[in-house]
Parts: C-alpha cells; sequence; structure tokens
C-alpha cells in the first residue's frame, strides 16, 4: 500500500472514530470535584461489589488528568494502570472507549495509533447538566463487566 493510502486510511479512521460515538454533550463544564468524583466511585464499587468483581477505578477531570483512585482489594495489578487510562481517553476524546473497540474491530484501522486510546471497555464520560465534567475508568473484570460498573458509578450522581 502507497504512503498515500495509508495516511487517507488513518485520516478516515480516525473521523470514523471522533464522530463515533459522541456524546451527547459537546463540550465541557466545569471540572469533577473530589466530592463528585468519590461518589461516582462509590456507586461504581457497590456495582462491582454486588456482583463480586475486584477493580480499580478512576476518576479524571476534563483534560484526562487523576482525580480520585480506588482499587479493590485483590484486583489484578494490571487494572491499576489500565483504569485510569481508560477514564483519560473517555474524558478526551468525549467519548465511551467501547466506541475504540468497536471502530477497531469493525475497520481493522490503526485507531491505536492517536496519543491515549484504550480500545476497551469501561471507560464513560460524566455527563452533568449537558456538559462533560470528566469521565470514570473501570477495570478489573471483562470489559462489558467493567462498563456496567462505569454506568453505575455515572447513575449514582
Amino acid at each position: 500500500m502507497s504512503k498515500t493510502k495509508i495516511v487517507a486510511s488513518i485520516a478516515g479512521t480516525l473521523a470514523l472514530a471522533l464522530s463515533a460515538g459522541a456524546s451527547q454533550a459537546q463540550s465541557y463544564g466545569s471540572d469533577i470535584t473530589i466530592e463528585t468524583a468519590k461518589k461516582v466511585a462509590a456507586g461504581t464499587i457497590a456495582e462491582c461489589q454486588k456482583n463480586g468483581w475486584r477493580v480499580a477505578v478512576a476518576v479524571v477531570n476534563t483534560h484526562g488528568s487523576l482525580v480520585y483512585y480506588e482499587r479493590m482489594d485483590d484486583t489484578q495489578s494490571a487494572s491499576a494502570a489500565i483504569a485510569p487510562g481508560k477514564a483519560s481517553a473517555a474524558a478526551m476524546y468525549r467519548r465511551p472507549t467501547r466506541v475504540f473497540a468497536e471502530v477497531i474491530t469493525k475497520s481493522g484501522a490503526a485507531l491505536t495509533t492517536l496519543p491515549g486510546v484504550v480500545a476497551s471497555p469501561g471507560g464513560v464520560p460524566i455527563v452533568v447538566g449537558g456538559k462533560i465534567i470528566g469521565a470514570v475508568g473501570v477495570s478489573g473484570v471483562t470489559g462489558d463487566q467493567d462498563e456496567q460498573c462505569a454506568k453505575a458509578g455515572v447513575s449514582a450522581l
């Protein structure tokens, strides 16, 4: 494949990924507070405990910087890095990380060349008043289970 075709393919993939699954909120609000981050984390942990899942939970601000982190006992070690990565990607790209996994699955695209992309479900933007104030990332079980817990955390607001 020629260099021009590769660049065009990557550009097309980027456009698809950035338009696919975009959150209803198209702009950022004020950054999440520590109190709100703790509420999201508590709702996330409650859902995981109910199901007997051990996870790490990270809540980030609109810039993808960590605001709050919690790791349940006996959670796999890798989740300590994965959860913040999922949260950061969801905040910075304004969409659930599931979108990246779906785009890669459908197109086999080079989407992972974008900075900060995590192509695994479990990162979910936190929207309050129609604005993104941060995101939550969960890691420790399957992507679908991680996402279920993340959504429960957001719903706790």
